[in-house]
Parts: C-alpha cells; structure tokens; sequence
C-alpha cells in the first residue's frame, strides 16, 4: 500500500503464478514500465523469468524485502549486477 500512496500502480499477486502472469503483461511488447519491483519470496519462485531481463536496461526488475524481511535475494541481485558492470565485485560481502 505504500507504493501505492507514493502514486505508483501495484498489481497484488497472492502466488507465483499470478505473479508470473502479471509479469509477462507487464512486459509484453511495451515500454510502459521502466521498473518493476517485485518482492523476493514471489520473485524466488520466478527466478527463470527475471533472469531475461538481466542484461536488458528496461524494465529494471528490482528485488525488495516482503512483510517477512529480507531473504538476501535483492542484495545478491544488486552485487551480481554491480559484477557485471564493472567486472569485479567491489561492494564486498
């Protein structure tokens, strides 16, 4: 609900494959969505999908904690990006 108070659209998804379904529609064909952020425990599950956008500069697919807390995976995302990009891991563990 915070999202949506700052402005931005939210599509809930109560399971990864509405999630997945929802990912695909927001990114088929079109460049309305430049970022998409997705919470880890739903994003775990669609691992497979996220992964296409990796190395595409939009839409950036970006991993934030759920109510539950962090499980590592937006940190491990941001480092593996970081990586890539610069060609050294230089934010450390």
């Amino acid at each position: 609900m915070g999202f949506k108070a700052l402005g931005l659209e939210t599509y809930p998804a109560a399971d990864p494959a509405e999630a997945s379904k929802i990912l695909r529609r927001l990114t088929r064909d079109n460049d309305d969505y430049a970022i998409i952020y997705i919470e880890e425990n739903l994003a775990e599950k669609l691992q497979h999908e996220i992964d296409r956008f990796k190395d595409r500069p939009t839409p950036a697919v970006i991993l934030i904690p759920g109510r539950e807390g962090s499980i590592g995976l937006g940190k491990q995302a941001l480092m593996s990006a970081v990586e890539r990009a610069v060609g050294t891991n230089i934010l450390g563990d």
